[in-house]
């Protein structure tokens, strides 16, 4: 089985648009995703922009991610980009986001633009690495991309939110989740921190005994 990692950016929706902004809140501009092998090893990528159909790019978007409107200018629509990115992951794949965001943002948009696809495709296939990532190291808060990286003690390769770097960085990550022994040994300080709050506290008291007194007194 192939396993693929995606990323998109996405623009609001125009305020010219009420009746789609209650179906819509925002238009992928940007597909980017890495499929790894058998062995999670990178063996392909694929990358597009989007042209919305609904506003032009936003300035706060472009200064996220550097995408402009004339980026998009005379790119595919959704519907042809998102058909375009199915056939890229071909048949016998599972997909990876950080995060359900991109998986909802897929099955709004679709069921508005490509309303012959069978968004239950995306249901089947999709795996939350994001939660899977949490789970694994005791985490009960959801953790940012960046920041499972520095966990990992990795700096971030490329130029954060654009969709195709972000896809290879956290693939990274599927990557290094599959050796459990490793996996354990690069993430070892961050599990220690993430001990239960009994063994926690008695550390800190042990190493802190003023806080620990002042805690006792409080």
């Amino acid at each position: 089985m192939k396993h693929v990692v995606v990323d998109l950016e996405m623009n609001p929706v125009g305020r010219d648009f009420p009746e789609i902004r209650k179906k819509l809140s925002g238009e992928v501009i940007e597909i980017g995703a890495v499929r790894l092998d058998e062995d999670y090893r990178q063996e392909a990528q694929f990358q597009c922009y989007v042209a919305p159909e609904y506003g032009s790019i936003r300035k706060h978007i472009t200064e996220l991610t550097g995408i402009t409107q004339e980026t998009v200018a005379g790119k595919e629509h959704f519907g042809t980009a998102f058909r375009d990115f199915v056939a890229w992951v071909g048949e016998d794949a599972k997909i990876y986001s950080w995060s359900m965001s991109d998986i909802k943002q897929l099955r709004r948009e679709c069921r508005l633009k490509l309303k012959d696809f069978d968004t239950a495709w995306l249901d089947s296939r999709w795996v939350d690495l994001q939660q899977a990532f949490d789970e694994r190291i005791g985490l009960h808060n959801s953790l940012a991309l960046k920041h499972a990286l520095g966990a990992m003690n990795k700096d971030f390769e490329g130029t954060a939110h654009t969709a195709l770097a972000d896809a290879a960085n956290t693939s990274a990550i599927l990557a290094l989740m599959q050796d459990d022994d490793k996996f354990r040994k690069v993430m070892a300080p961050v599990m220690d921190v993430l001990k239960p709050k009994e063994v926690l506290s008695a550390s800190l008291g042990d190493l802190f005994p003023e806080l620990a007194n002042f805690q006792a007194e409080h």
